[in-house]
């Protein structure tokens, strides 16, 4: 099932997405924690089975992110051994984890801002996983898998200056405003039979800059989020970016970031495709 939060900026409402492709009113107030803890997968899917929900009128209709602002995002970084060759870096004996700022998170298709000063933003095509249940201390990777609600496209949009050369602090080159695309959906973890299988892809101007696989991860989704609950408290509705493969500009001849005009798309394996035009701050 695919799930989907429309309309202006700080106005979505949430919708499904039906065989069809046509979006139909949820009758839900939003996808969030409480949607997610209160059942609201389910009832939507019975609902939508029972062909109770009224189509939605969608020419012109701007697709937000497809969960309500969350608690936290949570970032894996160095997670492909691509990736991480790349960067210069060696690969990680445990995972990365840094944050981002949750109200970074943008629609598939709003604008990405350079920000001011910036001269060295970059792109990053990574899966999304979107918590469903309370987790703390999960204990098997069986149990990690049970507390994911959906998956999704993100653009983990990151300054490199800001993070590599400012201090060390990661989170200040990657809380940046709209540093966040996710979307267009959340495809709720039963249709995703095994979130290692998935390609993933990204371009600049048309052209092809990420071409990777989920199953590429040093540590997969299930060892992701297994390992975070043993260090904080997992909530519905929060955000993991699980991270991205070779291809980013940090790691390319002559350095291509980012700069106003450029587009960006990105696709994964089942999950949709986003597209973003660069702006300035």
């Amino acid at each position: 099932m695919k799930l989907l939060r429309v309309g202006p900026v700080g106005h979505e409402r949430p919708v499904v997405m039906d065989d069809d492709g046509k979006l139909r009113e949820i009758g839900e107030p939003e996808i969030d924690g409480a949607f997610f803890v209160s059942g609201g997968v389910a009832r939507v899917r019975e609902a939508l089975e029972r062909g109770d929900l009224p189509v939605v009128e969608e020419e012109g209709l701007r697709v937000g992110a497809p969960v309500a602002r969350p608690g936290k995002i949570v970032c894996i970084g160095l997670n492909y051994s691509d990736h991480a060759a790349e960067s210069g870096a060696a690969v990680p004996a445990e995972p990365v984890v840094f944050m981002k700022a949750s109200n970074t998170m943008v629609g598939p298709y709003d604008e990405v801002l350079v920000p001011r000063g910036s001269v060295k933003s970059d792109w990053e095509v990574e899966l999304a996983v979107v918590i469903g249940r309370e987790a703390r201390y999960l204990r098997s990777r069986e149990e990690a898998l049970d507390v994911i609600a959906g998956y999704a496209i993100s653009n983990d949009v990151s300054e490199r200056e800001f993070q590599l050369e400012r201090g060390g602090q990661w989170d200040k080159g990657k809380s940046c405003e709209t540093f966040n695309p996710l979307g267009p959906w959340l495809v709720t973890a039963d249709e995703v039979s095994d979130p290692q299988r998935l390609a993933m892809r990204l371009w600049v101007n048309g052209e092809l800059r990420q071409d990777g696989d989920t199953k590429n991860m040093i540590f997969d989704v299930a060892e992701v989020v297994r390992y975070l609950s043993q260090f904080m408290v997992l909530e519905p509705g929060d955000v993991i970016n699980t991270g991205t493969p070779a291809g980013v500009a940090m790691g390319m001849p002559g350095q291509p970031y980012l700069r106003a005009g450029d587009v960006m798309e990105l696709e994964i394996e089942g999950l949709g495709r986003q597209r973003q035009t660069v702006g300035q701050a």
